[in-house]
């Protein structure tokens, strides 16, 4: 799949709430949740890789394009994204259990997923979680200054404090431009994300969980996302753990041919239904 190439998108009504998605393939489901200021174009580099082994489904969460939020919206909340993708996988399953991944945020939406639902969750993929763990000390957020500068019409100098921040210095200014797209599109998400700053994840929710994990890093990510895989490493039962050369917090789109592996590998090596 090229750049330019577009994928396809479906609707699913659930709840009163349109779900918007993109999917390709056949077979077990692997649901791919994305982060903060993304939408499901985010995995353009994931969908044709899996879809000749899976059927890959990924949805726009709640609030994101192609119907994005334009300002602050109670409805916007992990927990409501977790509803959300609760009820749209037993949409999609039918009843059976599926493989879920989530990237940053969507790795906060993806655990409270599993956590409320285990039963849906055949396995479970967590990359650069985007949440504390129970003692990290709180982060110094931009979030207040973001909100700021999108509500001032200063868009461009709001998302790249943000996204400098999340990923590291300089980020913003290498993204390559269907990035900056999809980023503006879904920019004034982060007014109703201002109320999720510092959300910390219990633990001992975690340590409940009996479906394999697979925890992913970015070799070059910023280091609070490696002291959150490791202490997640230790929490859960089941679990394994990888490293994605040359790449940061985005390491899906930086090295997507080792990121693709790397879950390739991992989803093989759980017991079918």
């Amino acid at each position: 799949m090229t750049p330019t190439q577009s994928l396809a998108q479906f609707t699913a009504h659930l709840d009163g709430s349109p779900i918007h998605y993109t999917e390709a393939g056949t077979g077990d489901i692997v649901l791919l949740i994305h982060g903060s200021l993304c939408d499901y174009r985010y995995w353009r580099w994931q969908i044709p890789a899996l879809s000749p082994l899976f059927r890959v489904v990924a949805p726009s969460l709640r609030g994101f394009w192609p119907e994005p939020f334009q300002q602050e919206d109670a409805s916007f909340s992990i927990e409501q994204h977790a509803s959300d993708m609760i009820t749209f996988a037993r949409h999609l399953g039918q009843g059976q259990s599926i493989h879920v991944l989530g990237h940053s945020r969507g790795a906060h939406v993806a655990l409270e997923m599993a956590c409320r639902a285990p039963e849906l969750v055949r396995s479970l993929s967590l990359a650069d979680p985007g949440f504390r763990i129970n003692d990290e000390a709180p982060s110094t957020s931009v979030h207040t200054r973001v909100a700021a500068l999108l509500e001032r019409g200063e868009v461009e100098q709001g998302l790249s404090e943000f996204v400098d921040a999340v990923n590291g210095a300089g980020t913003w200014r290498q993204m390559v431009s269907w990035f900056k797209t999809m980023v503006k599109d879904n920019a004034y998400t982060l007014l109703s994300q201002i109320r999720e700053v510092d959300l910390s994840m219990d633990l001992s929710r975690a340590r409940q969980l009996h479906c394999p994990v697979l925890l992913v890093g970015g070799a070059n990510s910023p280091a609070r996302y490696g002291s959150r895989l490791d202490a997640l490493e230790k929490a859960f039962q089941h679990v394994s753990r990888i490293t994605i050369p040359l790449a940061s917090h985005g390491m899906n789109l930086a090295n997507p041919r080792a990121f693709n592996q790397g879950l390739t590998t991992f989803l093989g090596t759980v017991a079918p239904q």
